[in-house]
């Protein structure tokens, strides 16, 4: 069976840019997680072990977000990767990172970049 499992709306404070002043002042970044997965196991048994933690997901995202990057996309792939890595049960796997109004001369809301595999 496929189930999906998101991890939405993970909200961190991080140093991501190709501007210095970004490393040194930092700006807002939301990151959604989306796996496709089968816990149909953990759905008949209630167990933890067979399905997604979504505390491991979300621990993965702080720490990868904490290492600076100059583009959005590098801390996106590394988080795919660790997933991929530490994770069970990952069938797909869809990582989203927006960044809070960057700094692109203009009146824009966000940025993101999505990596879907």
């Amino acid at each position: 069976m496929k189930h999906t499992i998101e991890v939405n709306g993970i909200k961190l404070y991080a140093f991501h840019g190709c501007l210095p002043e970004e490393g040194k002042i930092g700006g807002n970044y939301v990151v959604d997680i989306t796996i496709t997965t089968d816990f149909t196991e953990a759905s008949l048994n209630d167990e933890l072990n067979k399905t997604v933690d979504y505390v491991v997901v979300n621990k993965i995202v702080k720490e990868e977000m904490a290492i600076r990057s100059k583009l959005i996309e590098h801390v996106g792939q590394r988080i795919v990767n660790r997933i991929k890595k530490e994770v069970n049960n990952v069938d797909a796997l869809r990582v989203k990172v927006i960044k809070i109004c960057p700094p692109i001369n203009g009146d824009v809301n966000n940025v993101a970049i999505i990596i879907e595999g």
